[in-house]
């Protein structure tokens, strides 16, 4: 009987193993096809049957995404932008979530849900009023434009309440009896025990704020406002494409996030885990 459990389980192990490795290849397959058309020549890239590996690397692709486009204004543009949303959200949210998970107020409840209702909304309802609000401020052609609308979300707020939900009260009340007030509690106490919820905001504020496509093509025309995923389109002829320096364009563009990633994906993880635990 212990045997065929035994069995049974391995089974059933080695069928969940296959799942995912299925699921792996199917994910990093257009990466890594992204890579291999990146080195081709344009005449490799058009080919068909398609052409897997090309008789020649053509590392020269890189460079000249370089001449074609600002390169490097288009990176120093994403990373600003990228860094501030991510501050911004981090502060703000946590803010905002720390008073819907630990404060008794009026109306905590229906404010909350209120600001739920949010993300029932397609992103693109938003567009023309926010559009009209930086014209009118005169932010247009700017990073205000791009950064602004990005320093808070409704989601990031859902996230963090959630994990501050599943801290202890009595660290709350220990810190009142020793005269801490609520700003002192957030900051000193809860703050720092947030880590894990914190990088997973963090890592999601990233990958939204680096792959924003839409708001910047909105917003902004000059090439020096430019950042990375509304640059590289540019890239993409009327008449012509260049697909191999656009998909060495694109490997240059996403490398940062997948570092980050692999760097802080236990975090990551770990605060995914600990949001759904308590509501």
């Amino acid at each position: 009987m212990n045997t065929r459990i035994h069995q049974r389980k391995s089974v059933q192990t080695g069928v969940i193993h296959l799942i995912l490795i299925l699921g792996a290849v199917i994910m990093v397959t257009p990466f890594i096809w992204m890579f291999l058309t990146s080195v081709k020549t344009l005449g490799e890239s058009t080919a068909i049957p398609p052409v897997l590996l090309p008789k020649t690397f053509q590392w020269s692709n890189y460079t000249k995404v370089f001449v074609n486009l600002p390169f490097f204004t288009f990176y120093w543009n994403t990373f600003i932008t990228t860094v501030i949303k991510v501050i911004g959200q981090l502060i703000i949210c946590s803010l905002a979530a720390y008073a819907f998970a630990r404060i008794n107020f009026p109306g905590r409840h229906f404010f909350f849900i209120l600001m739920l209702s949010v993300l029932m909304v397609p992103g693109q309802v938003f567009l023309i009023p926010q559009y009209m609000i930086m014209k009118d401020l005169g932010w247009l052609n700017s990073l205000t434009a791009l950064i602004v609308p990005g320093l808070f979300s409704a989601f990031g707020t859902f996230l963090l309440r959630q994990f501050f939900m599943t801290l202890p009260h009595e660290l709350e009340e220990a810190a009142k009896l020793d005269g801490c007030n609520q700003f002192r509690i957030y900051w000193q106490i809860m703050f720092p025990l947030a880590k894990s919820g914190m990088v997973a905001l963090a890592i999601f504020t990233m990958l939204w704020s680096w792959n924003d496509l839409m708001w910047p093509l909105i917003v902004n025309s000059s090439p020096d406002k430019m950042v990375l995923s509304a640059g590289i389109a540019f890239l993409q002829g009327e008449h012509k494409t260049n697909y191999t320096i656009i998909m060495a364009g694109s490997m240059m563009a996403i490398l940062p996030m997948i570092i980050i990633f692999f760097i802080f994906q236990r975090s990551f993880i770990q605060g995914i885990a600990f949001t759904g635990s308590k509501s």
